[in-house]
């Protein structure tokens, strides 16, 4: 049995594409359902997100198989397959292994290291495992996915380093004030950065939220997600030293913020530190602020060079993330190639014992006069003749599991001796938990 993947990503195809062919994740049983009645399909899964489209099934005919998974989503959004055949991937045997491993740890993302595209593989597992469109393989190659991912990530650096700008900003918090909890934190400004920077403030903990806009009921709006409390813009600088940090983004063509007001800022905290982000562009605080003792103000460019500077510790630690990958590909590849010889080596057998069965009855139906211990001397015979017989090939193909040629032996082996096809495993088999899955 083999692995196919068919699809595309941030790489290769534009939103606009992207979003064509989307699976709306609250109606993944249509789809999973059409995938499997391809007639070269045996299992289906489907991962989609902004980023990528990925169909990813079991198949004895791989070719064919990836065929008919580009002609199925063409079909499936109407579209005319040519129309996107340039944007689309297709991978097989040890490419799709990898490949899987790769997105899994974050290795393929637009950020690299960026965690949620795990998360979404799990989404995906679960549709699946839900639908029973998962079976034997892919239960085991989801798992041995989320596994690869967990060792990636702990035994990596390659998540350690933040590489956004807003995220940045609070592991350079961190760095200032070691512990948020007991921190507060004034967002001025309601834009997309600012609301993904409080975000991430109030995930490591900050316990005060003032937010500020010349839009009063923007102020609000975003205070209230964050249990923080709205404050009028014209007033904003006598809340200051109520917090510890500061974040900005208004878009004022001028600074709202000067070094004398700071002063008086600082002066009324009793020179405790103060934390100032502008990622304002033209700038919403005067850079004179930065001369004064414990206020130390970074803007988008300090932020966009610590953000390069964690990117490029990332890509290191990528290279350990690919190293650890090839090793478990090789386990698993070797897992999948054994799930094909076992069964086929037991075939042969059974096969070879049946046929020395019926020669055996055969031979002692013309010879009635034989003595026990004849008989049991032509038995051990013909059993010694089978062992013979089959201890070439089985050794061939225990030998041959480990690399590419196994999958061709198999074939051959089947072929030659007519062997019946492995009844395919279709026992349900629940999705780990998040515990268990890492």
């Amino acid at each position: 049995m083999h692995i196919v993947i068919v699809g595309l990503s941030h790489n290769t195809a534009p939103v606009e594409i992207r979003e064509k062919l989307a699976f709306a994740p609250t109606a993944m049983e249509r789809p999973l359902r059409q995938m499997l009645e391809l007639p070269t399909i045996a299992e289906g899964l489907i991962v989609s997100t902004c980023n990528r489209v990925e169909l990813c099934a079991t198949t004895k005919e791989p070719e064919a198989a990836m065929v008919a998974l580009r002609r199925f989503l063409a079909e499936y959004h109407e579209i005319a397959p040519e129309e996107i055949n340039d944007n689309l991937y297709d991978y097989q045997g040890e490419d799709a292994i990898r490949h899987l491993f790769r997105v899994a740890s974050s290795l393929d993302s637009m950020v690299l290291g960026e965690p949620q595209i795990l998360g979404q593989i799990k989404t995906a597992y679960g549709y699946a495992a839900e639908f029973k469109t998962a079976g034997l393989i892919l239960n085991r190659f989801l798992h041995k996915a989320f596994s690869v991912a967990k060792r990636v990530r702990t035994e990596t650096g390659i998540a350690s380093n933040a590489v956004s700008v807003s995220f940045a900003a609070v592991e350079l918090a961190r760095k200032i004030f070691d512990r948020l909890d007991n921190k507060g934190v004034m967002i001025i400004g309601a834009g997309e950065m600012c609301e993904l920077a409080a975000r991430h403030f109030v995930a490591n903990g900050i316990s005060k939220v003032l937010v500020t806009n010349r839009t009063f009921e923007r102020a609000e709006k975003m205070a209230a997600e964050f249990q923080g409390k709205a404050v009028h813009f014209d007033s904003f600088i006598e809340h200051l030293a109520e917090v510890d940090i500061i974040m900005t983004s208004t878009g004022a063509p001028n600074f709202i913020l000067g070094k004398r007001q700071m002063e008086e800022v600082i002066k009324r905290r009793k020179n405790r530190s103060m934390f100032l982000i502008d990622i304002a562009v033209p700038r919403d605080i005067d850079p004179k602020v930065n001369d004064i003792d414990n206020v130390y103000l970074y803007d988008v460019d300090d932020l966009q060079g610590v953000v390069q500077a964690n990117l490029k510790e990332r890509k290191k630690e990528a290279s350990k993330a690919e190293a650890i990958i090839e090793q478990e590909i090789g386990q698993f590849h070797q897992w999948l190639g054994n799930l094909e010889v076992k069964p086929t080596v037991i075939a042969l057998r059974h096969k070879l014992e049946e046929i020395r069965r019926q020669e055996l009855e055969k031979t002692f139906g013309n010879l009635k006069d034989l003595s026990s211990k004849q008989r049991k001397s032509i038995e051990a015979m013909a059993g010694a003749i089978v062992n013979k017989i089959l201890h070439q090939p089985t050794a061939v193909l225990k030998r041959a599991q480990n690399d590419t040629s196994g999958e061709d032996y198999v074939d051959a082996v089947r072929t030659l001796f007519d062997l019946p096809t492995p009844a395919d495993d279709d026992k349900e088999i629940k999705p780990l938990d998040d515990t268990d899955q890492e």
